[in-house]
């Protein structure tokens, strides 16, 4: 069955109004409802015109939707806040901040501080992999002409790319990716980062890195395929589904945003692994924003 995607015309039908928009934060907040402190029977929350607030019908306590969440003491219109939402959650390359600016109408400082606080609300992802597991590393930033030489000509893993940033990151077959930036490549790092995200006995699939090299010993079923040996495919093991999650976060990176520094590389991370794990669910940005009421800022 096909699912039916949000689209920008859903987006203008339901938020017309800066009302719609407080009434939408606040139904995200309080979903069953809100009930004030006083509690005198029959009390109900009503919002106050040219206020981001809603005030109770009986001793007049004031509360606000925006209050703690990404919109918090912002002068930014409510409604850019979840078009810019709406925009990166339904962009499979990305937003830059550049392209944010244009479209909403705002300073390029206040576009690349919309864009970071709406990675906040990609963060976080858990739950354990199971079943078939693919682990692999990559290398974003930086320059090709920084890597060496040597290094570069036999396609040796390791630490001699100047510039660039290590993600160490494992996929289940079919199912979600986990990603992070790690120091570097070797098995302090690699091998506690499977530990941590991948369930004991499940079926490990890795290149021939050495740092991988422990796994069985850990209680994985631990398969390799030789890239070095033109080796891509042998039955069911392969890395080619964790290898098509670098090369689209890779694409993005250089196309989109050019150049991501090591201090938020992280975050840029979250947000590819974050739309990945939501493909095909049909409204990211409905997702997303359910997060609002569980990630303040």
């Amino acid at each position: 069955m096909k699912t039916t995607r949000y689209t920008v015309k859903d987006f203008n039908e339901q938020f017309q109004t800066s009302a719609d928009c407080l009434q939408f934060v606040f139904d995200m907040r309080w979903p069953k409802g809100l009930k004030c402190k006083c509690g005198i029977k029959g009390a109900k929350f009503y919002p106050i015109r040219k206020r981001k607030c809603y005030c109770c019908s009986r001793c007049g306590n004031q509360v606000s939707p925006t209050a703690g969440t990404i919109f918090h003491k912002s002068e930014t219109p409510l409604r850019s806040w979840l078009f810019a939402m709406f925009l990166i959650s339904n962009s499979k390359n990305g937003v830059s901040a550049m392209e944010l600016q244009r479209q909403i109408g705002v300073t390029y400082k206040t576009a690349w501080r919309m864009n970071h606080q709406i990675r906040k609300l990609m963060q976080g992802d858990n739950g354990i992999l199971k079943g078939v597991v693919e682990a692999d590393e990559t290398f974003i930033g930086g320059l090709s002409k920084n890597m060496h030489k040597a290094k570069r000509k036999l396609a040796i893993k390791g630490t001699g790319f100047v510039g660039k940033t290590a993600v160490a990151g494992v996929l289940e077959r079919g199912g979600n990716v986990r990603a992070k930036v790690a120091a570097n490549v070797g098995c302090q790092t690699l091998l506690p980062n499977i530990l941590e995200n991948v369930q004991k006995g499940a079926m490990v699939c890795t290149d021939e890195h050495r740092a991988y090299n422990g796994l069985s010993r850990l209680g994985f079923k631990h398969s390799r395929i030789s890239h070095g040996a033109r080796q891509f495919v042998r039955g069911n093991v392969h890395t080619n589904s964790i290898e098509g999650f670098w090369s689209q976060l890779k694409r993005s990176i250089n196309g989109t945003f050019h150049h991501v520094s090591k201090q938020h590389s992280q975050k840029y991370v979250d947000e590819f692994v974050y739309r990945y794990n939501l493909r095909g669910s049909g409204s990211i940005f409905s997702e997303l924003s359910r997060r609002v009421a569980e990630q303040h800022a």
